[in-house]
């Protein structure tokens, strides 16, 4: 799995330029359009946010937990529009000191080992974008992704009543990836193979699950799915509204910019990280279908 120092790379290192571009409480994760691009960012996150509560069938004094609150967007809602109470988990340092300056209850932790006695138990769950980082690459040539993925499911059942929901989003590997040995970070910009390799330096710790069927399969017999939908051209749509405002100026923000150009010029791996918001290697694999992006619903057994 991704450790906190992976995380911490990922993404503490821009939380202040995130929140200058983005927002305090705002998503780093695939909005929900449902084909219609002509709505708002902000818009396309609410209605994502609408959808979970609504699946997760949180009301006045649920108990959520979020598993990978990110700038903790849905906890916000969830406490704003339906009075749950929430508890969030990220391994990120950054992200976990401007929730909590925002009035947030998020922790330093590993979500993947939470137990009852930590934070008690919850009507719902909601994670989304963490499973992504819970098995490395070393896991997966090792065979352990599915045991890792089975592990994380039997976590959450013991943190649910009987029926509670899990609501679980997440990039998955799609039809067109390239085997493992084929990515290079010196192959041809814009290949397959190059655009792949950026996005193991982005995302440090980290190999997707191949498929929504290897997630189901895992969640066996803890979980039995209810919904699931391909959020893919949602999330080309989503980056693509990214990218116009990270570049949209604001003078604390290039200040930040400029800061870095130090450790630009300094280190290699660096250059990659700021080849990634250049070329945006995500976007790429879902436009390609290397990779999709799944909205999963279940339902504790």
């Amino acid at each position: 799995m991704a450790e906190q120092k992976d995380l911490d790379y990922t993404y503490t290192t821009i939380d202040e330029i995130f929140r200058l571009s983005i927002g305090e409480m705002r998503d780093f994760s695939g909005a929900k359009y449902d084909g219609n691009f002509s709505m708002s960012l902000e818009d396309a996150q609410h209605e994502k946010h609408r959808y979970m509560a609504e699946s997760l069938k949180i009301r006045a004094g649920s108990r959520v937990l979020d598993m990978g609150c990110g700038w903790g967007p849905f906890m916000h809602y969830a406490i704003r529009e339906h009075g749950a109470t929430c508890v969030g988990l990220t391994l990120s340092s950054g992200q976990a000191a401007a929730c909590r300056k925002n009035g947030l209850d998020v922790h330093v932790a590993d979500c993947r080992r939470v137990k009852p006695e930590d934070y008690g138990v919850f009507d719902a769950i909601a994670s989304v974008g963490a499973f992504e980082h819970f098995c490395s690459v070393e896991d997966w040539k090792a065979g352990r992704q599915e045991e890792i993925y089975h592990n994380f499911f039997e976590t959450a059942y013991h943190l649910l009543p009987k029926t509670g929901r899990l609501y679980l989003q997440t990039m998955t590997f799609a039809k067109h990836m390239i085997n493992y040995d084929d990515i290079d970070i010196n192959a041809e910009k814009g290949s397959a193979e190059y655009v792949c390799a950026l996005m193991v330096k982005e995302f440090p710790g980290s190999w997707l699950p191949y498929g929504p069927d290897m997630i189901k399969r895992s969640a066996q017999p803890y979980f039995k799915p209810i919904s699931e939908s391909n959020g893919r051209l949602d999330y080309i749509e989503t980056i693509g509204q990214w990218r116009k405002r990270f570049r949209r100026f604001h003078p604390k923000k290039y200040w930040l910019y400029m800061s870095l150009l130090p450790k630009y010029i300094t280190d290699d791996e660096f250059r990659h990280r700021v080849a990634i918001f250049r070329t945006s290697p995500n976007r790429t694999c879902f436009e390609r279908e290397i990779m999709d992006h799944y909205r999963l619903v279940f339902e504790k057994v």
